[in-house]
């Protein structure tokens, strides 16, 4: 690594000028299980579909974020509707890990550079190449980092009884979706790579800082390739019914994952 580059400059201490428990009130009885997703349409479904209640909110220069406690059964969890970037999507879930967060399910769409990964597939994301600049606040400099350590076994495990179907594999996690090039695409498909999002990695440096336990997956949407990109099912308002069934995957390993 370069030290000179001030995204290198990584400084142990956990303590910073502003922290999130200084800005943030723990909230009583704060469900230790948060599912999110980033897609509106997807989570208004999702959280319609059970009795639900606002417990607690936090926002962003875009406006307010309400907090849902969902009253399933005998069980609760929390929900809210992630931001898109590593940035406000950390910044958020810092908010949230104040509150009382402990577990975290993350689920949202990313773009997949293999064509033989169908449309709204499931990956599961095990390792993560840095190409952003949020997770270097959070995590020593590294190329890339493991995902989904703690919770990739039980996950697929969940899938598998299910009779769910999903892929594991490395993915790249990038700031800049319009400055993902052929030179590297293509460099990133030899290392390994078999998706891109915007989120991943900085999410699994916040969760390591603040001992968070992360379960973070993916549904196919775009695909990259050297000739063309075609969207598929990128937009919020295509394929709705699928990704509701991604939501209920995402809700019902919530109540069983301890």
């Amino acid at each position: 690594m370069n030290s000179h580059l001030p995204l290198h400059e990584y400084d142990h201490n956990p303590r910073a000028i502003i922290n999130p428990k200084e800005v943030t009130e723990k909230v009583d009885n704060f469900p230790d299980t948060v599912v999110s997703c980033f897609a509106r349409s997807t989570f208004q479904r999702m959280i319609n579909d059970y009795p639900h209640e606002v417990i607690a909110s936090t926002s962003t220069a875009h406006g307010e974020i309400p907090i849902y406690r969902l009253q399933i059964g005998k069980q609760t969890i929390a929900a809210f509707n992630s931001q898109v970037g590593s940035p406000a999507c950390v910044g958020v879930l810092e908010h949230l890990w104040a509150m009382g967060m402990k577990r975290l399910i993350l689920f949202g769409t990313c773009g997949v550079l293999d064509s033989s990964i169908e449309d709204i597939a499931i990956i599961i994301p095990n390792r993560a190449v840095r190409d952003e600049g949020t997770s270097f606040h959070y995590l020593k400099p590294s190329y890339e980092l493991d995902v989904n350590s703690r919770s990739l076994e039980d996950f697929q495990s969940y899938l598998n009884q299910k009779e769910i179907s999903s892929r594991i594999g490395k993915v790249w996690t990038t700031d800049a979706i319009f400055r993902e090039t052929i030179d590297r695409y293509k460099k990133r498909k030899e290392q390994g790579c078999i998706c891109v999002d915007m989120e991943c990695s900085a999410v699994a440096a916040w969760a390591q800082l603040r001992s968070v336990e992360v379960c973070h997956f993916f549904y196919a949407a775009d695909h990259l390739s050297e000739e063309a990109w075609d969207s598929r099912s990128l937009s919020d308002h295509v394929a709705l019914d699928s990704k509701a069934f991604i939501a209920q995957i995402a809700i019902g390993f919530a109540l069983v994952w301890k």
